[in-house]
C-alpha cells in the first residue's frame, strides 16, 4: 500500500511541473438560464490538465461537507455532481480531479476558528482524507479567504502555515494533491500568508491573479491588468498580474509550484457620463448583471461576446495595455474590462518567461463554451492551453450525462422555503437563504448563512457581494439594502 501510494504521489506531483492548465468549475453553473446553463458533460476533458470543482464548504462539526445537497451528491432524484464531475477521468485518465473548499461565499471566521486549535485541525484533516476518498477526488485545493481578514484574527497567518502543514503530512501520504488558492493583493498577503512554508507545504499555489479593480473603485480600470497603467501610483502600482507574481516569487514562492491566475469574466461599471468612457472615468455604479450570471458589476466572456454579436461594443486597446476595454452606450453606459485571446497570449507568455508551474483561468463555465460567437468551443482556455503548453485539445467523444432516475415534483410539493431544488432565497432576509434538497419527491431544507460584506442573490442563487446584490434596486432585498 505505501508503495502505491508514493506511485501516486510521483505522478500526481510530476503533472504540476510540466505545464499545468488549472480549470475551475462553478457548479452553480447548472442552474444559469437558456445557454449559459453549464453541465458538467459540457467539460472538454482535455482542455486542462487539473479540473477543480468549486466549492465544498466548511461543515459545523469542522469537517469539509458539500455545499448544495441537491447539485453535489447522488441519490434517487439528486445531481449526482461530484461523482459526474471526477467520471471526467474515465475519459481522460491523466485529468486530476480537485475539489475546492471555502471561496469568498465561505466567508473566513469559520476557517479561522477551526485553524485555531490542533483538535478541531485534525477533525478537518482526517475528514478531509475521508472526503477525497469517498467522492473520487485527486486531491484539495484550499481557498481560504482570507486568513486575518473578515472577522479572523491575528494568529490565522501561522496557523494557516500549520494547517496546510498538517494537510500536507495526510494528503501526501495517501496520494493525494495539496493546492491553495490565494489572495493576489499586496496587503493581503503580508497579513495572512508565510509564503515560504505556504509554498514548502502545497503541490501548487494558484494566486488570484484579477479583480485588481471593480465596481468599489467607483472609477473604470482594468480588473487583470498584466502591468501597472500610466500614473498609477501608491497601492494602485501594486494592483496588475506582473506585481502579484513577483511578489510572491520575492517573498519566496518556488516558480514550480506557482500557478498564474486569469479570468474569463469582465468587471463592469455604469458610466456616470457617456462623454468620458476611458479608463478612470467616473462610474459609480456597477454594469448591469448579465442573463447568464445575474451579478451587476461581472460579466462571463460568453455574455460579453453575445452581446456583441447583436449591438457591438466600442473596443479600445490602449498601446500602454496589454488587454482591452470596452463600452456600449446603449447598454446603459456600461463599461466593461476583459480579457480576450489576443491578451491571453501576453499572459500566458508571460507566465512561461517566469518559469512558472501553470496558469489557471476562473472559471470553464463563463468562457465561449458553445463556441457561440465564432472561435470555436472554450477559445480563452483554449489559447491559455495552446501557448502554454504548445497542444491543442484532441478530438474527443462527450461523455453523456447519466440517466438518473428523474423525480418531477408537483407544485403541491413545494414548501414555504421550498420552490425548487438547491438555493432559494428567504425574501424578507437577504444574509440568510434555504439549502433545499428534493428526493424521492420529499424537500428538506437547511437554514444557509451568508458571510459578512455578502448578501444571498435571489437571481444567481449564491451568496455575492452586497454592493451587486443591491444594485438590482426595487423589490430586490429591500430590507438589506436600504441606506
Amino acid at each position: 500500500m505505501k508503495y502505491a501510494a508514493l506511485a501516486a504521489l510521483l505522478v500526481l506531483t510530476a503533472t504540476l511541473t510540466e505545464g499545468a492548465v488549472v480549470c475551475y468549475y462553478s457548479s452553480w453553473s447548472t442552474y444559469r438560464e437558456g445557454n449559459g446553463k453549464f453541465e458538467i458533460e459540457d467539460i472538454d476533458p482535455f482542455l486542462c490538465t487539473h479540473a477543480v470543482y468549486a466549492f465544498a464548504t466548511l461543515g459545523d462539526l469542522n469537517r469539509i461537507t458539500w455545499a448544495d445537497r441537491y447539485n453535489d451528491l447522488c441519490g434517487e432524484t439528486r445531481n449526482c455532481g461530484y461523482q459526474r464531475f471526477t467520471a471526467l477521468k474515465s475519459l481522460n485518465p491523466n485529468l486530476k480531479t480537485l475539489i475546492s473548499i471555502g471561496g469568498w461565499n465561505d466567508g473566513s471566521i469559520k476557517f479561522s476558528n477551526m485553524a485555531g486549535s490542533a483538535l478541531s485541525r485534525s477533525i478537518f484533516v482526517n475528514s478531509v482524507v475521508n472526503f477525497l476518498e469517498t467522492h473520487n477526488f485527486d486531491g484539495l485545493d484550499m481557498d481560504w479567504e482570507y486568513p486575518t481578514l473578515r472577522g479572523g484574527v491575528p494568529e490565522d497567518k501561522e496557523n494557516y502555515a500549520i494547517l496546510l502543514e498538517e494537510l500536507a503530512a495526510a494528503l501526501g501520504s495517501a496520494g493525494y494533491l495539496l493546492t491553495a488558492t490565494v489572495s493576489s493583493n499586496k496587503e493581503v498577503i503580508d497579513a495572512a500568508y508565510n509564503v515560504p512554508r505556504v509554498s514548502a507545504a502545497v503541490d501548487a499555489i494558484h494566486v488570484m491573479s484579477f479583480d485588481f479593480h471593480g465596481p468599489w473603485d467607483n472609477a473604470t480600470h482594468h480588473h487583470t491588468i498584466l502591468y501597472p497603467y500610466p500614473g498609477d501610483v501608491d497601492n494602485n502600482a501594486y494592483l496588475n498580474v506582473d506585481f502579484a507574481i513577483n511578489y510572491w516569487l520575492d517573498q519566496g514562492a518556488a516558480p514550480s509550484k506557482l500557478v498564474m491566475g486569469t479570468a474569463t469574466f469582465g468587471r463592469t461599471w455604469t458610466l456616470d457620463s457617456s462623454s468620458n468612457t476611458g479608463m478612470r472615468a467616473p462610474a459609480s455604479q456597477p454594469g448591469i448583471a448579465g442573463p447568464y450570471t445575474q451579478s451587476p458589476g461581472s460579466l462571463g466572456y460568453n455574455e460579453l461576446c453575445e452581446r456583441n454579436l447583436n449591438s457591438p461594443w466600442v473596443v479600445v486597446n490602449e498601446p500602454d495595455m496589454n488587454e482591452p476595454y470596452a463600452y456600449d452606450l446603449s447598454l446603459d453606459n456600461i463599461w466593461a474590462s476583459f480579457d480576450d485571446s489576443a491578451s491571453l497570449v501576453n499572459k500566458a507568455s508571460y507566465a512561461l518567461a517566469k518559469n512558472l508551474a501553470g496558469v489557471a483561468a476562473w472559471s470553464i463555465d463563463t468562457d465561449d463554451f458553445s463556441g457561440a460567437c465564432g472561435s470555436g468551443p472554450f477559445p480563452l482556455i483554449q489559447t491559455i492551453k495552446n501557448t502554454f503548453t504548445g497542444m491543442k485539445s484532441p478530438q474527443h467523444k462527450r461523455l453523456a450525462k447519466p440517466r438518473l432516475p428523474r423525480f418531477v415534483a408537483p407544485k403541491s410539493s413545494a414548501t414555504d422555503h421550498c420552490q425548487q431544488p438547491g438555493n432559494n432565497p428567504e425574501p424578507t432576509d437577504c444574509t440568510i437563504y434555504y439549502k433545499c434538497d428534493l428526493e424521492g419527491g420529499v424537500y428538506t431544507e437547511e437554514i444557509g448563512y451568508c458571510p459578512e460584506d455578502t448578501l444571498f442573490n435571489p437571481k444567481s442563487l449564491v451568496c455575492d457581494r452586497r454592493f451587486a446584490v443591491c444594485a438590482f434596486g426595487g423589490d430586490v432585498c429591500p430590507n438589506d439594502c436600504r441606506v
